[in-house]
């Protein structure tokens, strides 16, 4: 137990807690902690990586975040392509007898 009532553990995606490192790090008055460079190097983790933090029945568990780029649309643009994907009707029907169905 810490002074904070729960056990902090820190996982990075290694499930086999044999090979495991374990360390004791200190949170700072803004809620920041260090992890450890040898842990970190070891971990592969960078200087601005993002990480998720969870908390699992009072364990904190960091994991790599996964970290996807978005595009926003206007829906200007959104409209135009749906005019330009719109189907005839005649290819349409050709679709649907095609797939064996009926309008």
């Amino acid at each position: 137990m810490t002074k904070y009532g729960i056990s902090v553990k820190l996982n990075y995606g290694i499930s086999d807690w044999r090979c495991s490192m374990k360390e004791n790090i200190v949170v700072s008055g803004r809620g920041q902690i260090t992890l450890p460079a040898a842990m970190r190097k070891r971990l592969g983790i960078k200087a601005g990586g993002v990480l998720v933090v969870e908390d699992r029945k009072g364990e904190l568990v960091l994991r790599p975040a996964a970290v996807v780029e978005l595009d926003t649309y206007t829906d200007e643009e959104i409209a135009r392509w749906e005019r330009d994907d719109r189907l005839s009707p005649g290819e349409r029907s050709r679709i649907l007898k095609k797939l064996g169905r009926k309008r």
